[in-house]
């Protein structure tokens, strides 16, 4: 079971945590300059530490070349957050240590020549670090890092260099959105060192009013002080959420209960659905979940449709080849029968 499909802490307002870390192997050139042997060099050394390991009961891994891996797939691991687009981008030399749980992924030769990462349901950001900390002691113990006495890991980007660890929360942020609070907190939290992306990360739109929140800084703090700090500044947002649905559903109630019930309408009624719409219908339809307004979904439903709604996902449940201008058809198509099958029923 992956983080979709699982409850967790505050999971009325955070989707997930995720704790990830870069490193560099000793001596070797990074991606952006290595040649072809060395990425194969790195990816059976990593791949080597796990099939021989013995001192990690859990988790157990499945290892792929990106190459070998059909791109609908490719993108389908990018839309769980199992996977990252640059890793797909260094398809030549890419791989992936994926568990069977899906909660703990290996990225070999994507920016660094590791990137691993623990992703968990709710607000468990210490429990993610706890379990990748454990994934990092088994590669330790067979790899050699790039490593400088002062500066701590080194890592391609100047970014990273330190502790080289970047935590983030997904988080549902619909009535700060919407009273127009998400100005201030931004503002708020660039003065401790966090930062805000949207929902597939830097660079990419905060659709359905998701945000991702994580820490800028990797040199200085240790790794539980990085975790820390945004874990207290997680919980004053979701306090803020809370507080805020409460209030605008105290003064808007027939309202919300209107503009909940008109969003599973057109889902269920949809004969187009573009992708920024879908979101704004999910994160509608969220919003009313938490608040108890309907009680024939539940928050894992509709998070696994979000996710079932993304490109790559449409395209793998239709079992249908799609260009852009078809993809917003098989959505509508795929959406009401999913909303038929699983949601609006006591199956799945």
């Amino acid at each position: 079971m992956s983080w979709i499909n699982e409850t967790g802490p505050a999971r009325d307002v955070v989707l997930s945590s995720r704790t990830r870390i870069a490193r560099n192997v000793a001596n070797i050139p990074f991606p952006s300059i290595m040649k072809p042997e060395h990425g194969e060099q790195v990816a059976q050394k990593i791949r080597s530490c796990f099939s021989s390991n013995t001192s990690l009961e859990e988790p157990r891994f499945n290892f792929m070349y990106m190459r070998d891996v059909p791109a609908v797939e490719q993108q389908i691991l990018v839309e769980r957050h199992l996977a990252s687009q640059d890793l797909m981008e260094n398809i030549k030399v890419s791989a992936l240590l994926l568990d069977t749980k899906e909660k703990v992924t290996v990225m070999i030769n994507e920016e660094d020549h590791i990137r691993m990462q623990c992703i968990l349901p709710g607000l468990q950001l210490n429990q993610a670090w706890e379990v990748l900390s454990k994934v990092d002691d088994v590669i330790e113990e067979q790899v050699e890092y790039a490593f400088h006495e002062k500066l701590g890991y080194l890592t391609c980007c100047p970014t990273n260099v330190g502790t080289g660890l970047r935590s983030s929360v997904m988080m549902h942020l619909p009535a700060l959105t919407m009273n127009k609070q998400m100005n201030v907190i931004l503002q708020t939290i660039s003065k401790i060192g966090l930062t805000a992306r949207g929902i597939y990360g830097e660079g990419s739109e905060a659709l359905g009013s998701i945000y991702q929140i994580s820490n800028q800084i990797t040199l200085g703090p240790s790794e539980d002080d990085i975790i820390s700090n945004l874990t207290i500044a997680c919980k004053q947002i979701i306090d803020k959420e809370r507080f805020a649905r409460k209030a605008l559903y105290k003064t808007s109630g027939i309202q919300f209960d209107d503009a909940v019930w008109r969003s599973i309408g057109i889902l269920q009624n949809a004969r187009v659905l573009e992708i920024k719409e879908f979101m704004a219908l999910i994160s509608q339809i969220r919003l009313g979940v938490s608040l108890g307004l309907v009680s024939a979904f539940t928050l894992e439903k509709i998070d696994g449709l979000m996710t079932i709604g993304q490109p790559a996902g449409i395209v793998k449940k239709s079992g249908k080849s799609a260009d852009a201008s078809e993809i917003d058809i098989i959505r509508a198509d795929v959406i009401r029968e999913t909303m038929k099958e699983k949601i609006l029923t006591k199956e799945g």
